[in-house]
């Protein structure tokens, strides 16, 4: 089960992006979210799922993956058997970054969520200029 709304309540599109920097969404499925049908939204949720892990696979080794993963019950985070590894260490560092705790090899957790974040949208907008044929900027 997932939020009603992958909205993060950082909404840049206010300000003219054609592309969330908060939730990653384009600007027309923000708009047009509540009255989309179910298999619209879960289209749209699966994508958002397949970016961040890509991302996560692409910044983060899977050893460290493994060791966020490790953390998720002692920090609470609430994980199932449909999640990825990539999903469960994603949720364990934004934690991390939430109680401002290291990462488990002493690294900063701000700073890798930081580069997580920015190539979670790099490919958000890809997917967006390569689908619409329109500049994301």
């Amino acid at each position: 089960m997932h939020r009603t709304t992958p909205c993060v309540g950082i909404c840049s599109t206010t300000y003219g992006d054609l592309i969330c920097r908060g939730c990653k969404r384009f600007a027309h499925e923000i708009v047009q979210w509540n009255g989309y049908e179910d298999d619209q939204r879960d289209a749209i949720w699966r994508r958002l799922r397949e970016l961040r892990d890509g991302s996560v696979a692409q910044l983060v080794s899977r050893v460290q993956v493994d060791a966020l993963v490790e953390r998720a019950d002692e920090l609470k985070v609430r994980h199932d058997r449909a999640m990825t590894v990539y999903a469960v260490a994603y949720d364990v560092l934004c934690r991390l970054v939430l109680r401002q705790l290291p990462l488990p090899n002493e690294g900063s957790s701000r700073e890798l969520l930081s580069r997580i974040d920015k190539e979670y949208y790099r490919r958000s907008r890809a997917h967006y200029e390569r689908n619409f044929r329109i500049a994301a900027e």
